[in-house]
């Protein structure tokens, strides 16, 4: 693997160590975990499944994730499971006619001094919950959180009555997060999930299952990845699993029979899937043709209003509790991954938990939710119908290539890779930690929570 080299001393140690209870086994509360423990916290994840599986499809670990990977100690290991893609090819839904293209490793890792690449989401949870039991992190499995203190105190009530005490509690139990919903009914927030009017099919194609088909073998082994953009949705392409798998994520209009409720396990039907696809090129069809029976995995893709707050007292929210990211700009786990890097250096910068937890919101909130908020746009841009705006919105991707040129497909634009992928979240908390806590101490307490204590 090539090395990259890091600008910024991982060296330091908490100056105080926190008993910290973090809620969710996910790619966020795993992360945490690890960044806490190598800093010197003591740590305990409560999991309410029994047993940690194989869930999920392709994901993107994109730079601004692979650099915190990285000083976490795992991104060889990540890497050895991961595909490092070459370019992304923007592509027309009804010919196949590229667009335009963006390139990306290794110039991308070069740039940015940390890879790009997808994995599996089952192999990184897998290589994360590893290191947690290397660190000796306890799971507790197969126990639900049914409350958070009332005052939200570092206490959690577990379905068996017991109450775990803490000095803070992490909140990275996901997009149905019991946590984000107690804190916004504090607020008179009613937590709803707002349709967007699109669903979502994932599917993996083992290799095996396209082995007659030569262009299609040739894209599992190009390192590509593939947007097919049309009428009312679009596609995503590319290689998992050293290409043995072509994963592909396929967006389209939320028919009335598909439930609201998000899910990553609920089947779809193939059929009507390649219904909605038939008119797309053959290129698309034949792919589709292999998807195994039985294995179309379909959800629904709805929207979050962004929280008063990530923080209350000891309690702080990570991940798809406070962020669920749509799957447009492709960061919902570089994004929980940041969450837990800003944790770990916030938490490990002072004796003051309520300090460490108002600087992490302060770093993290607005970068979040603007990251958040840019796949409403880039969904518009995706899912034009063939006309006047298509044909300017194409032009400007052929474009894209010249100095100074935005491209429609902000996964694809350099001004946003360099917002997205090139922000150093934990490099920015330990360099201006002087001023983010003077910051801190001057905004309002209706903003920030228990800065009187500060």
């Amino acid at each position: 693997m090539e090395t990259y080299k890091d600008d910024l001393d991982w060296s330091f140690k908490a100056v105080h160590k926190f008993k910290v209870i973090i809620v969710g086994a996910g790619i966020g509360g795993l992360s945490s975990a690890i960044g806490l423990k190598k800093a010197g916290h003591d740590v305990v994840i409560l999991e309410q499944v029994p047993e940690i599986g194989e869930v999920g499809a392709g994901i993107q670990m994109a730079p601004n994730a692979a650099r915190i990977m990285g000083r976490f100690g795992l991104l060889e290991k990540l890497m050895s499971k991961a595909n490092a893609l070459k370019r992304n090819s923007l592509r027309r839904w009804k010919d196949d006619t590229e667009l335009g293209f963006a390139p990306l490793m290794p110039s991308i890792g070069e740039k940015y001094k940390a890879p790009l690449s997808v994995i599996h989401r089952g192999d990184l949870q897998a290589i994360l919950l590893q290191a947690v039991k290397d660190l000796e992190v306890p799971i507790r499995l197969g126990v639900c959180v049914e409350e958070v203190d009332p005052s939200f105190a570092a206490r959690v009530k577990l379905h068996t009555g017991e109450w775990v005490q803490g000095d803070v509690v992490i909140g990275g139990d996901g997009v149905k997060s019991g946590i984000r919903s107690q804190m916004a009914q504090k607020y008179g927030q009613k937590d709803q999930a707002h349709p967007t009017g699109d669903a979502a099919y994932r599917v993996l194609i083992p290799k095996e299952m396209m082995k007659d088909d030569a262009k299609a073998l040739e894209l599992l082994h190009s390192d590509i990845a593939y947007r097919w953009m049309g009428p009312g949705g679009h596609i995503m392409a590319y290689p998992i699993k050293n290409n043995t798998v072509l994963n592909m994520v396929l967006l389209h209009p939320q028919k009335p029979t598909t439930e609201d409720q998000e899910s990553w396990t609920r089947k779809g039907d193939k059929q009507e899937m390649l219904d909605f696809y038939k008119e797309w090129n053959s290129t698309v069809r034949n792919l589709l043709s292999y998807v195994p029976e039985g294995e179309v995995m379909e959800w629904a893709l709805n929207s979050h209003l962004p929280l008063n707050t990530w923080v209350e007292n000891r309690v702080v929210l990570i991940g798809d509790a406070c962020h669920p990211m749509l799957p447009y700009v492709a960061q919902g786990a570089a994004q929980a991954i940041e969450d837990a890097g800003v944790l770990t250096c916030a938490l490990s910068m002072t004796d003051n938990a309520d300090l460490a937890l108002a600087v992490y919101e302060l770093v993290r909130k607005d970068r979040g939710e603007r990251i958040q908020n840019s796949a409403a746009t880039t969904r518009i841009s995706l899912h034009l119908p063939d006309g006047p705006e298509q044909r300017a919105r194409d032009a400007a991707i052929a474009g894209s290539t010249k100095e100074g040129a935005h491209n429609p497909d902000l996964w694809a634009d350099r001004e946003w890779q360099n917002f997205m992928w090139g922000t150093d979240v934990m490099k920015d908390t330990i360099e201006n930690w002087d001023k983010l806590v003077a910051q801190v101490k001057g905004v309002h307490t209706s903003t920030v929570k228990a800065v009187s204590s500060l």
